[in-house]
């Protein structure tokens, strides 16, 4: 029972921070369609500069979100469930992520918003949340069997 919810968590808590990932860079490319949309408009079809842009973008959030990778790590060794935990962890990282490589003061061409980064940081830490997150810790089972009800005392009459 301990090895396989071990080895469950060593499959889930990557897959929920490439889905945390995935989902936070799709978030960043919704919340600038028109300079993606203008940006892919220039090849035949996009596809050569989409297929430049995703990397990009991945890389981009990958690394503006590991420092969520700590706050993930404290959710599993204390078995954190809430989802606000994890939502929070997401908009605190990539605050603290803009704030260590000073882009509050610089502009850049996909990224010069900081409240659509920390919105993308939200939105990933509730992305990770519903992959892997809501069962934390594989020390403490998620579904236990419901504990008998004590009777009360039968005293003599």
């Amino acid at each position: 029972m301990f090895i396989g919810r071990f080895l469950m968590r060593l499959l889930l808590v990557p897959l929920g921070g490439s889905t945390a990932i995935c989902v936070g860079m799709l978030f960043v490319m919704v919340a600038h369609w028109n300079r993606v949309a203008a940006v892919t408009a220039d090849d035949d079809g996009g596809l050569t500069t989409f297929l430049v842009l995703v990397p990009m973008l991945a890389v981009g959030s990958g690394v503006m979100l590991m420092p969520a990778a700590l706050g993930a790590m404290i959710a599993e060794a204390f078995a954190i469930r809430s989802w606000m935990y994890h939502v929070a962890n997401g908009g605190l990282s990539a605050a603290v992520s803009l704030m260590s490589i000073g882009a509050f003061n610089k502009t850049y061409d996909l990224s010069d918003e900081p409240l659509i980064a920390i919105g993308a940081g939200i939105v990933a830490g509730f992305a990770y949340w519903a992959v892997a997150g809501w069962s934390a810790g594989f020390w403490k089972p998620v579904f236990k069997p419901p504990q008998p009800v004590p009777q009360p005392p039968v005293t003599p009459a």
